[in-house]
């Protein structure tokens, strides 16, 4: 398919997992794709990946936490590419890990400050670009913790629960510009980042994280499932959908 020729896009934390599951998703069906990560050797590595298979790709370094480094990835996208169609927010940590009480205050900043400060500030810089394309779009990467929070990484979910309402509060905002704004909340999903989910058995034997006892398709997801819809938001196929979070967890409990 061919659904994004022509549109550019610019995904952070893109060079393993989800994201890059999304660059290369993108890429594949036409766009001119934008990665970045905190780190340049992850940014080469995957770019020489992806333009192993003849995709149009361009990667920076990008701290999301970082104003001056959030300012200088759109720029770069601009001038790399002239425009900015598509902004997918998928930058996340998850620092602590156990008993919410035991969270620290330094944890709760660095969590709040990358998942749900730096994504509304990098979404605020990029209307004024997104605002001059026809059809553009943001998607929000959350979580189903954001639905059904996980007790071992309780102030994450607290954030991911905090950016369906970011979502939802920028609408209207954006649809006031022509932009398009949705999110999607994965479930577990087979990647390094939540690999104490469904590699350790101990873990996926808990009650506090029933991965696959709380899944209907008794399965972790692939970065790839996710892609996918993240393809289908970003598309002409979606140009009557925003505000929408699309739960993609093979059956996980989320809402109504």
């Amino acid at each position: 398919m061919a659904r994004l020729a022509g549109k550019v896009a610019c995904i952070t934390a893109s060079t393993d997992g989800i994201g890059f599951a999304i660059a290369r998703r993108l890429a594949r069906e036409g766009a001119r794709v934008v990665i970045s990560s905190r780190k340049q050797d992850n940014v080469d590595k995957a770019v020489a990946a992806l333009k192993k298979e003849n995709l149009d790709i361009y990667g920076t370094v990008c701290h999301v936490s970082k104003s001056d480094d959030r300012t200088r990835l759109l720029k770069e996208t601009i001038e790399k590419y002239g425009k900015l169609d598509i902004l997918i927010s998928n930058a996340a940590i998850s620092p602590s890990f156990g008993n919410i009480l035991e969270t620290t205050e330094s944890a709760w900043d660095k969590i709040f400050d990358v998942n749900v400060k730096a994504a509304f500030f990098l979404i605020k810089e990029a209307i004024p670009y997104l605002e001059k394309q026809k059809n553009s779009s943001i998607v929000v990467v959350s979580s189903i913790a954001a639905y059904s929070p996980l007790d071992l990484i309780g102030a994450y979910s607290i954030s991911k629960t905090t950016l369906l309402g970011l979502t939802k509060a920028l609408v209207n905002p954006c649809s006031q510009k022509g932009i398009r704004i949705n999110g999607i909340a994965p479930g577990i999903i087979k990647t390094k980042f939540s690999q104490l989910l469904w590699e350790n058995d101990e873990v996926k034997d808990s009650e506090a994280i029933p991965p696959f006892n709380g899944c209907a398709m008794g399965r972790v997801g692939t970065p790839d499932e996710c892609a996918s819809t993240v393809a289908f938001l970003s598309s002409d196929d979606a140009t009557y959908i925003t505000g929408e979070t699309i739960v993609v967890a093979g059956g996980m409990p989320s809402h109504l």
